[in-house]
């Protein structure tokens, strides 16, 4: 579903803006410059997480990067309100849907064949406007003492049971569950989605700043089950250890939307003047370096066939049974919002 840019703008600066309110957006810096012998990225990504990796970019695009952190949606509506008279070079975003928006805004430049190449199709726009560079699986975190059961759970249907009231545990203004919901939308249509998000409502869950004070309330016995990303339980057991932590994930089934593989991406925009070195960092965001880098620092899945973490053991995204979805479509942001504001989970 397209949006208008103005539209698009206000959708993603509600919804992913407080998603950074919450600790998931990127950290502000300053202004970038607008010298024209220097690469200006808009990075959604926080900055103490991809700072070291855009530093190495520097090198090997051979000038000036200059990086504005802030949050995805904060910077996908300053693009679309800027428009040709933007300086940015190249966005870095947390999340398909602020690329998706941006791509029906015609403010995104088709990409170098050979970077879209890099990945598989289901990980780059059809039309070849932006290019994964990292994914992000929605998992059930569980309580191995008190919901055994969910070890076998396939779809996230089942966690809409009595025995659950006041005892599930979500972050409602973070943009990885606010894209589920939007992926929710498009799997069953508004209504279907909202008879969930209802029934879901009627038991009670209990909500949470971001996806790690629910993993948090998971360990310390506060909810059974919780609505997260994978890399946040990948990152506590490399921190303390598997038998550390008390929590255990669960990957639903493929054809099951709580099963989303959403993904942070890059676009060059339209109209720059340094697009042939944004190409070159896209590309780099996809170079075996960085790729491992994303393995291996944040945790999540690299979008490049055969790299595998070696910090954290996590299942090669060629083997990941997620589902899939035209990423595209979780840019009806707008939609999901009101849809969680009139059934009371905001």
């Amino acid at each position: 579903m397209s949006l208008r840019p103005t539209r698009a703008a206000a959708a993603i600066a509600a919804t992913l803006a407080a998603a950074a309110l919450a600790g998931c957006g990127g950290a502000q810096s300053g202004d970038p410059a607008s010298d024209s012998q220097t690469l200006t990225i808009y990075s959604g990504r926080n900055e103490a997480l991809v700072e070291p990796l855009l530093d190495r970019l520097e090198e090997e695009v051979g000038m000036p990067v200059e990086v504005r952190y802030a949050a995805t949606a904060e910077l996908a509506a300053q693009l679309l309100e800027e428009g040709e008279g933007t300086d940015a070079d190249l966005f870095f975003s947390q999340d398909a849907g602020a690329l998706g928006a941006l791509k029906n805004a015609d403010r995104l430049a088709e990409l170098p064949q050979a970077v879209l190449d890099r990945v598989p199709e289901h990980y780059r726009d059809a039309d070849g406007r932006w290019v994964a560079t990292s994914a992000r699986a929605r998992v059930l975190g569980y309580d191995p003492e008190a919901a055994p059961e969910v070890a076998e759970f396939t779809g996230i249907d089942q966690v809409l049971d009595e025995r659950y009231r006041g005892k599930l545990g979500f972050a409602p203004t973070n943009a990885s569950f606010q894209s589920f919901v939007t992926a929710l939308r498009v799997d069953r249509g508004d209504e279907g989605a909202r008879q969930w998000l209802e029934d879901f409502a009627a038991l009670d869950p209990q909500a949470f700043d971001n996806n790690i004070a629910v993993l948090d309330a998971i360990e310390a016995g506060q909810v059974s089950i919780g609505l997260i990303n994978h890399y946040y339980w990948y990152e506590r057991v490399a921190e303390k250890g598997e038998d550390g932590v008390a929590a255990r994930i669960r990957f639903l089934a493929s054809d099951d939307p709580g099963a989303l593989v959403n993904v942070a991406g890059v676009g060059v925009l339209e109209g720059s003047d340094m697009a042939e070195e944004a190409a070159a960092a896209a590309e780099f965001l996809l170079s075996d370096e960085a790729q491992q880098y994303f393995a291996d620092e944040t945790a999540e899945y690299p979008v490049v066939d055969g790299i595998t973490s070696t910090a954290h053991d996590l299942v090669p995204l060629s083997e990941l049974s997620g589902y899939v979805v035209d990423l595209n479509a979780l840019d009806s942001l707008e939609e999901t919002l009101a849809m969680l504001d009139e059934v009371g989970l905001t």
